[in-house]
């Protein structure tokens, strides 16, 4: 997480359109907003593995077709100098300035450890705000459970991780399907009985029916533990003195 100088600081950046109309230059919500504040440069960076191998033009052409789609995606944060508020802008999109294409070897000792390193340092550097705030790196490296990987890095005014992992996910499709949508592997459901083991449900079991008891007898008859803290009756009435 790095410091940015408050959001009011950032200067004016011109688009490659004319900017749209002012229905178009829709303010950044309050959250959006906050993520630009000092000590709040907060970065999504996530990482798709995928079974085939990544083919960088086959990558773009659905990035063109799903993620620019999306207003934020194709969009600046550009300050308005008349109000002082962050508006996003249309603007165009080189994809060649988003998606990055490291040369990697083929045939390193540790791939995974690659990975990880690489996730690491990417999120040492800034991104450039005179484009829209998010990169994809494609690694035709084969790990230990993928023949590639995609790492991606969205601003975090732009979304939150769940909504951007699947919007990618749904500018994915299968190499057996084209128009299919990716598989997610499902977690296999058990009994919760089953899970927590047979004495520890009877533990549980029986004391929620001792805390239910308690809570009931201690709202008709019981008397509350007496404590240090605890005050005589009627002392809800009696003025407090501070020392």
């Amino acid at each position: 997480m790095d410091a940015l100088p408050p959001y009011r600081a950032l200067k004016p950046i011109k688009t490659g359109r004319d900017g749209g109309n002012d229905e178009e230059r829709q303010p950044l919500s309050p959250m959006a907003r906050l993520f630009h504040e000092p000590g709040s440069n907060v970065y999504i960076v996530g990482i798709l593995g995928s079974k085939t191998k990544i083919y960088p033009d086959v990558a773009k052409a659905s990035l063109v077709n799903g993620l620019l789609k999306h207003p934020r995606f194709s969009s600046l944060q550009v300050l308005d100098e008349d109000t002082g508020e962050i508006k996003w802008v249309a603007t165009e999109v080189n994809l060649d300035d988003h998606v990055v294409v490291p040369e990697v070897e083929s045939n390193m000792e540790s791939p995974d450890k690659f990975v990880e390193d690489y996730i690491s340092n990417l999120t040492k550097p800034k991104l450039d705000k005179s484009k829209p705030l998010w990169d994809l790196h494609l690694l035709n490296i084969k790990t230990s459970e993928s023949e590639g990987v995609i790492v991606y890095r969205v601003h975090h005014s732009i979304g939150d991780g769940m909504s951007i992992m699947s919007l990618l996910l749904a500018c994915s499709r299968k190499v057996s399907d084209p128009m299919a949508l990716p598989t997610i592997p499902e977690m296999k459901k058990s009994s919760p009985m089953k899970a927590i083991g047979f004495w520890s449900a009877l533990q549980l079991i029986w004391n929620t029916v001792v805390g239910v008891f308690l809570f009931v007898g201690t709202t008709l008859f019981l008397k509350d533990t007496e404590t240090p803290i605890k005050g005589p009756p009627g002392v809800e009435n009696k003025p407090s003195t501070y020392h």
